[in-house]
């Protein structure tokens, strides 16, 4: 459909016509195709010009605004705009520096009944000083490209003030599949030790299977490097970069999981831009909702990461994530493999644990900075491995004893009394 005529032609050009076509130098048709309006709108044309020839004009000015924003619609922009800016945007300890229209847009729509377009809360936005530029994004020198599902999970943590209110930061460790870009686990936890993200693992074997390899960054948890980690129990001069392997890498081998580093920050690309969703939405609602501790925030994780994989088409991808995931394992384009117990290993709780060693004493006890445990069916002076399971609901630790490849028993005692749990 053509532009209207006023945008197209002068009055002085309609009238050149009207006058052809008065005259009967042009026809009725020939006029309506010069005119390029419907034979309608072009009588109707004519029966304005020979009313007043003098002041014709297919110019005019509107009356009334084309469309009104409704009063209380405008109310609720301003007030969650506001919002944003006075508890996310301006506060120097939320690392969420930049307005999310579409939130704001989604949110009018859920809790208000009120439907928007996103320009003109961007129009509102910019009208009131609710507007902050973005920086330019950042290029990753690196990026994995997988063919299958469970071919590489990433995984990491993020430390951030995800509920302002609480002036507490958390940490949210999450593995992601690379290939599918669902997200496979995702917690808060106030520290961040080698036993939180071993429970990650555990998780995504468990629930999905045994992943081909996982990616990680250098962190101390997952990686122990010489120069780094001097204060290190492992720390000699014979003992280079990953010539010991931290908890969280033991059961990886375990459970035979290759496990590849990130050379840089830029090259976990991939697993900071659901960081970086997760971390504009959960921000959001916490404040909307004065959530202040991390159970409550839980919840608010859980919602939004369903939302995340069951409901979002990834930008990348162009799919749903569960639903790129489920279509891979439907077409066996997927390296989970299934977790089957094998011997000598009689429990997951042999291999999803924290492990050290003792040297049995002549009592046939081993000491764990205080607490004395007995040991049975191994001879004083023998080494023996102690596999732990802290059950955290309970704040009972199962410590289980292995020598030379046989399980010889297990004791359950109270978490707090162990402080290797805490590590």
């Amino acid at each position: 459909m053509p532009p209207q005529i006023h945008k197209r032609l002068s009055d002085d050009q309609v009238k050149a016509i009207l006058n052809k076509y008065q005259n009967k130098e042009v026809s009725a048709k020939e006029a309506v195709q010069y005119l390029e309006v419907s034979r309608s709108r072009f009588y109707q044309i004519v029966e304005e010009y020979q009313d007043d020839p003098q002041d014709f004009s297919v110019r005019y000015e509107r009356t009334k605004p084309t469309r009104t924003l409704d009063a209380a619609i405008e109310q609720n922009i301003l007030k969650e705009l506001k919002t944003e800016k006075e508890k996310i945007i301006d506060n120097p300890h939320v690392p969420t520096k930049h307005y999310n229209y579409s939130y704001i847009k989604q949110l009018l729509a859920d809790e208000y009944d009120q439907q928007v377009s996103l320009s003109t809360i961007i129009d509102r936005a910019k009208e009131h000083d609710y507007w902050k530029g973005r920086p330019p994004k950042k290029v990753h020198d690196r990026e994995v490209i997988t063919n299958f599902a469970g071919e590489l999970i990433q995984h990491d943590s993020s430390h951030h003030l995800w509920a302002p209110d609480g002036n507490v930061k958390w940490h949210l460790i999450t593995s992601l599949d690379d290939y599918s870009r669902a997200l496979l686990y995702a917690d808060f936890w106030l520290r961040e030790t080698s036993w939180f993200h071993i429970l990650a693992v555990e998780t995504v074997c468990l629930k999905y299977g045994i992943p081909f390899a996982y990616y990680a960054d250098q962190h101390r948890i997952f990686r122990y490097v010489k120069d780094r980690d001097k204060n290190s129990p492992w720390y000699t001069y014979r003992k280079f970069t990953d010539d010991v392997d931290p908890q969280w890498k033991m059961v990886l081998n375990d459970c035979g999981v290759k496990t590849i580093y990130a050379l840089s920050a830029q090259a976990k690309g991939k697993i900071e831009r659901p960081y970086q969703w997760l971390q504009d939405h959960i921000v959001r609602t916490c404040v909307r909702r004065g959530i202040t501790s991390i159970t409550e925030a839980r919840k608010v994780l859980k919602y939004e990461v369903e939302q995340y994989n069951w409901k979002r088409v990834h930008s990348t991808t162009g799919e749903v994530p569960m639903f790129r995931l489920q279509r891979a394992i439907k077409e066996r384009k997927t390296l989970f493999r299934d977790f089957v117990l094998t011997p000598p290993f009689q429990s997951v709780k042999d291999i999803f644990c924290l492990r050290m060693e003792r040297t049995v004493d002549a009592y046939r006890k081993i000491s764990l900075q205080g607490l004395e445990l007995g040991v049975p069916g191994v001879l004083p002076r023998n080494k023996v491995e102690l596999r732990l399971y802290p059950d955290l609901k309970m704040g009972i630790t199962e410590v289980r004893f292995w020598h030379e490849g046989h399980f010889t028993g297990s004791q359950r005692v109270k978490s707090a009394d162990l402080p290797i749990v805490q590590f």
